[in-house]
């Protein structure tokens, strides 16, 4: 039984392959991209954390790989990149993040997706868990999200977690300056309710009221529905 096929008798919700069409509104596959390089260093300089789940946004050893340079100049067009990873354990989908640009991931386990639109948070800043699509990633797949796609951390589909390699524009999830969080918080105030969302540099998060450690960095409550936990 496909690995895929075994998700989908174990959970009451579609997850579809992330090689599917429907796949394409959200993002699209990359295999032309040599990933080799990046993903050997990847395994020898990152771990999967005991508990919950690790992400570093910039790991000097993952961007000095071979690789890394052409996916700046195609995909990025020359904009300085950050070369990262987010492994761990988490099975819950907590929220939903979105940047202002695309985000490139090389899974080197397989995992799933939860997947929304920007477009379907509501004017007063709440999103319905349900209207997420899952995704199932094969261990291997390169693959871009675009900026207007809701997402966050992978869902481990095996006891021993996930690890994942993140590219994204040189300084995205970093933290603010408090001149940058007095701006945003002004401008909430004056009626641009997305400012609400920002909680890194170019990172706008909703987060499902369960998730105490994203609300305690000062997230948005939004998810509504259930925080979805996927089965394996």
């Amino acid at each position: 039984m496909s690995k895929l096929k075994e998700l989908n008798e174990k959970n009451s919700f579609q997850i579809h392959s992330v090689e599917d069409e429907r796949f394409q509104k959200y993002g699209r596959l990359l295999p032309v991209f040599p990933a080799e390089d990046l993903m050997r260093r990847a395994e020898e300089h990152t771990e999967i954390p005991e508990e919950g789940n690790t992400y570093v946004a910039s790991v000097p050893e993952l961007e000095a790989a071979e690789g890394v340079s052409r996916i700046r100049d195609v995909i990025y067009g020359g904009f300085p990149i950050q070369v990262g990873y987010c492994n761990g354990k988490n099975s819950t989908i907590n929220g939903f993040e979105y940047h202002k640009a695309s985000e490139i991931n090389l899974a080197l386990t397989d995992y799933c997706l939860a997947l929304g639109h920007r477009s379907d948070i509501s004017k007063d800043l709440t999103y319905p868990s349900e209207k997420a699509e899952f995704f199932y990633v094969p261990e291997g797949t390169v693959f871009e999200m675009y900026g207007t796609t809701l997402h966050l951390s992978p869902l481990k589909t095996r006891d021993e977690g996930f690890k994942n390699i993140v590219i994204l524009p040189k300084g995205t999830n970093t933290p603010l300056s408090e001149q940058e969080k007095e701006e945003a918080k002004n401008a909430h105030a004056k009626g641009h309710l997305e400012s609400r969302l920002l909680l890194q540099k170019s990172k706008w998060v909703i987060a499902h009221p369960e998730r105490e450690p994203l609300i305690s960095q000062g997230a948005h409550p939004g998810v509504t529905g259930n925080n979805i936990e996927l089965k394996y």
